[in-house]
């Protein structure tokens, strides 16, 4: 019996990525659906026997909308997995905190919610500039670093410990897409060297060179909410596909990373 193709579900308001990807997707054959509110589109539905395995390519507030209704395992980094790098993967001091003790901050720091949009990433003149109380719940953990500039950046899709593909996105923080440089692959080779089994076995991994030459860990975002900018369409998809998929086909090693 030939069961029907994989459906990949895409969310109102295409990036330039979600319409990349949804042509790899389509010459691959799968059915592709564009939902038209924050909701899980009409016809689509969880597989049952012999029904389309379905896919997500979102943001997180789709995504988190939607997966549950639709059985997808959506797979990201644990929220504190930057911080426990080792320094000489990060070139710079990252915590993860409760936001509330990140409000007695009295430096400039470099901010972001680990896993998500929820305060924005930015660097704050000191603590008081965050997001307050009345805001954000103040046990709400954010990764606190050191500020790094970076002179150019790179995306690595990841997919069973390998770099499966890559490519440039930013140069001196201004969006600028390119090839991945050869020394952004051997970095990643280096980080998966060290932290592949504290990863999901669909991840991106944003890495980064300064000016002095040094190369460092930007952050670890899900694949399924990732832009893929120069990567090789085909092969990004692969990883977003492993990456919000149906949790009967999820392996016992991806457990522990479901959002």
């Amino acid at each position: 019996m030939t069961r029907p193709p994989r459906t990949l579900v895409l969310p109102p308001r295409l990036t330039a990525s979600a319409r990349t990807l949804r042509a790899a997707a389509l010459r691959r054959g799968l059915h592709v659906v564009e939902a038209t509110a924050l909701a899980v589109p009409d016809g689509v539905a969880a597989p049952g026997d012999g029904e389309a395995a379905v896919h997500l390519h979102a943001g997180p507030s789709f995504a988190d909308a939607v997966a549950p209704a639709l059985g997808i395992a959506l797979l990201e980094a644990p929220p504190d997995w930057l911080a426990r790098l080792p320094r000489a993967l990060t070139r710079r001091d990252v915590r993860a905190m409760p936001i509330g003790d990140a409000y007695g901050l009295r430096r400039p720091a470099f901010v972001k919610s680990p896993n998500d949009k929820g305060i924005p990433a930015l660097v704050y003149a000191d603590g008081s500039r965050l997001p307050g109380p009345d805001a954000v719940d103040p046990a709400t953990v954010v990764l606190v670093s050191d500020v790094m500039t970076f002179a150019a950046e790179y995306r690595l899709h990841l997919l069973d410990g390998a770099v499966h593909t890559a490519g440039q996105y930013a140069e001196m923080g201004r969006l600028r897409l390119g090839p991945a440089h050869g020394d952004a692959l051997a970095f990643g080779r280096d980080v998966l060297a060290a932290a592949a089994d504290s990863l999901p076995s669909a991840v991106v991994v944003d890495v980064g060179r300064d000016d002095d030459g040094r190369w460092a860990v930007i952050e670890a975002n899900a694949a399924w909410a990732s832009g893929c900018y120069e990567a090789d369409p085909e092969r990004a998809l692969d990883t977003v596909l492993r990456s919000a998929g149906p949790r009967t086909e999820l392996s016992a090693y991806d457990r522990e990373f479901l959002r």
